[in-house]
């Protein structure tokens, strides 16, 4: 039977007025979702696989939900690979409303490739939720040809994981979704660095050094350092031994034993007559043995009084005093923490026949003054080796900066800019912490053992 002959079943102005419905109905019934279309930044050639991905423009359109009992999918999952969430969404859109506004946007982008339509890959941020979906399959097909022609794309998408791609599409609601996702590293900055300042005083009857004359043997942990006690009117002096492994012979074959290496002093004493005795006490170790050397007008115990700022390495403590015959320059260390402020000072000799008090000097550190505020998502540049890496978050407080998509590795002391904000300052420590949030295997491994004591050869009990 021959079509009726009083309908055109394909003619420009039947389509256009069922495209003009179909337009007219998402914007009624839809709602407002942004398309983000994926650029390739670099593709293996052999296996044509994309190794790293940008998303750098969203682009509003109506689309209508074609879900209507909430997210499709398998929900909440406990899989090998952690906890993971498999909510699935199908949206409808115009396809008129595609080629006039987005592919026009898109089109002029480099390596985005497919602009005609809505591509598996490129994302949809679905306001509703806060929740960024990707694209996995793109249906043009349905309806199937009414009036010989296609009006809408039905895009199915799933829950989008991230895998360290760059999303920096301007609008804070998209790009806070990964703000605290995939590998991220905490560096502790700087902002103005001070020099730490201290003071001493002179004593006489001092434990100027103690030498080891034997390290011992079989020390699991550091021993207390135990000197005899000053005469009345004195003060005792106060050591601590630093420890060394790997060395091997008959009377320990363990490398992981530790032996005595050294003997700092933490406060040299004063009022010794006769040269004390010094023994090292715990630890499991034993035969360590250490001999005292005394002085008058030595350096007494050092107080600091001003820990500085700034310092990514110990700095150099001298000693500025005039000495009399026989005069010896007393050697220390500085102790810094992690925030780089010094924390005390070390004695490894007292010196002796100082004339005057000597004046503490520590150098400055050797930081430049940091100044701006870091823009979240933008590049950061290091100035030692010019690695990179995007801005998570900045602690203005506390001066640590979180950063992902790592390129390259960033070293203690060297300068850290912003390449959009031109914030600037010096990195303190850049191994604060260190988050992988791809994997959450450890974190069921601690929840497990909250229920199971896999201490036991067998948590189930015995066959």
């Amino acid at each position: 039977m021959p079509l009726n002959p009083f309908f055109l079943h394909g003619s420009s102005g039947e389509q256009g007025l069922v495209q003009d419905l179909v337009n007219e109905h998402i914007k009624m019934f839809g709602i407002e979702i942004y398309y983000i279309p994926r650029i390739f930044v670099n593709e293996k050639t052999i296996l044509e696989e994309v190794s790293r991905s940008e998303y750098n423009v969203a682009v509003p359109i109506e689309a209508y939900i074609d879900n209507y009992e909430g997210f499709g999918g398998a929900g909440t999952l406990l899989s090998k690979f952690g906890v993971q969430e498999v909510d699935d969404l199908t949206l409808i859109i115009s396809k008129e409303r595609y080629e006039l506004g987005i592919r026009p946007i898109i089109e002029p982008m480099e390596n985005t490739k497919l602009t005609e339509r809505p591509k598996e890959g490129d994302l949809i941020y679905f306001p509703l939720g806060d929740k960024l979906f990707e694209i996995k399959y793109v249906e043009h097909e349905r309806p199937f040809y009414q009036l010989q022609k296609n009006y809408v794309y039905e895009l199915k998408c799933e829950l989008y994981v991230y895998n360290d791609e760059i999303i920096n599409t301007g609008i804070d609601n998209i790009d806070d979704n990964v703000e605290e996702e995939g590998y991220l590293q905490k560096l502790q900055l700087v902002g103005i660095g001070t020099t730490a300042l201290a003071v001493t005083s002179l004593v006489n009857g001092a434990v100027r050094s103690i030498s080891i004359s034997n390290r011992g043997s079989g020390y699991i942990e550091v021993p207390r350092v135990a000197i005899t006690s000053a005469p009345n009117n004195g003060v005792t002096a106060v050591g601590i031994a630093s420890m060394i492994s790997g060395i091997i012979d008959l009377c320990d074959t363990s490398e992981e034993s530790l032996r005595i290496q050294a003997v700092d002093i933490i406060n040299p004493g004063y009022g010794y007559t006769i040269t004390p005795r010094v023994t090292f006490i715990g630890g499991s170790g034993s035969g360590a043995y250490g001999i005292c050397k005394l002085a008058n007008n030595a350096v007494g115990i050092i107080t600091v009084t001003g820990g500085g700022s700034g310092y990514y390495e110990s700095p150099n403590v001298t000693f500025v005093g005039a000495g009399f015959t026989g005069f010896i320059p007393a050697v220390a260390s500085a102790l810094i923490n992690e925030s780089g402020i010094v924390t005390s000072i070390v004695i490894h000799d007292s010196g002796k026949n100082y004339a005057e008090v000597p004046t503490v000097v520590i150098d400055p550190p050797d930081v430049v003054t940091g100044t701006g505020k870091f823009i979240f998502n933008e590049v950061v540049v290091g100035s030692a080796n010019s690695s990179t890496a995007r801005v998570k978050s900045w602690d203005t407080v506390n001066k640590v900066l979180t950063i992902g998509n790592v390129l390259g590795s960033f070293i203690d002391g060297e300068i850290l800019t912003g390449s959009e904000s031109g914030a600037r300052y010096t990195i303190l420590n850049n191994d604060i912490e260190i988050e992988n949030n791809f994997k959450q295997n450890k974190t069921i491994e601690i929840e497990a053992e909250k229920i199971l004591d896999f201490s036991e050869s067998n948590p189930f009990g015995n066959p």
